[in-house]
């Protein structure tokens, strides 16, 4: 394991252009289980049912029996080691971008600012009638969050039947294109659009470390460096050696 992380902090500290992938894997260290996962939101709600844009507007206080599970467990987490290793590597100058499929905010906490959110962010709210904008915490205390207009509030993450952010795609598509290391962590990418990102930093010549508890389709058919474990270790393990080759720096 320490030959492939001293391969993959080579591979960043000589790229310039290194961007993350990360899903919901990163964020279970910190107490948030994948939605899809035996202990996760869909164990319990049927995202068909609940998740949904119709949903919402048909019966949104329905929904937020979904949204206060969602939020409880969300507004308790704290950024682990993950996320803090992330947002030193972007301050040390070896990452430069995350695109991210989690609605959680922990990028952000931990430190990093150049955060691409797939799915949007669970800490703010809007009224999708008059468009006023809430933080998460303002409304806490109600059961049901409702604009000064009266209408339900929706969390700003995408439900299904909305489209992913239109600048985050391109911007995203723009930087996979141009990335020399892309690190995929905590997730295996196979949800569209977010599993086009590996395909296209890949077939433009990147270098692609995979950070996951196990094996996944990208393993055996994109990935170039599989470091197996728990990313609350490996991703401050690269840190350290990146910042090792900064003080110590390796010839070209």
């Amino acid at each position: 394991m320490k030959n492939l992380i001293r391969k993959a902090s080579e591979a960043i500290y000589r790229s310039k252009l290194t961007l993350a992938l990360t899903g919901a894997g990163i964020s279970v260290e910190s107490g948030i289980p994948d939605f899809r996962s035996a202990e996760g939101l869909w164990a319990k709600y049927d995202p068909s049912e609940y998740a949904s844009i119709q949903a919402f507007r048909r019966d949104p206080e329905k929904i937020w029996d979904m949204l206060r599970d969602m939020d409880q467990l969300v507004s308790k987490a704290q950024p682990n080691a993950a996320h803090l290793g992330m947002g030193e590597m972007e301050r040390i100058g070896f990452l430069h971008y995350i695109i991210t499929q989690n609605v959680d905010n922990l990028h952000q906490e931990g430190g990093a600012k150049n955060v691409i959110e797939y799915h949007g962010n669970s800490s703010t709210l809007s009224c999708l009638w008059c468009g006023k904008h809430y933080r998460a915490e303002e409304k806490r205390n109600e059961t049901i969050p409702r604009c000064q207009c009266g209408k339900v509030l929706k969390p700003n993450v995408v439900f299904f039947g909305e489209d992913i952010p239109p600048e985050a795609l391109d911007h995203s598509f723009q930087l996979a294109s141009s990335a020399e290391v892309l690190l995929i962590v905590g997730t295996s990418a196979a949800v569209s659009p977010a599993n086009t990102i590996p395909s296209i930093a890949k077939s433009r010549g990147a270098i692609l470390i995979e950070v996951n508890m196990e094996k996944t389709h990208l393993t055996s058919s994109l990935t170039d460096i599989f470091l197996e474990g728990k990313a609350g270790e490996t991703i401050p393990a690269l840190v350290s050696e990146l910042k090792r080759y900064r003080d110590n720096p390796i010839s070209a």
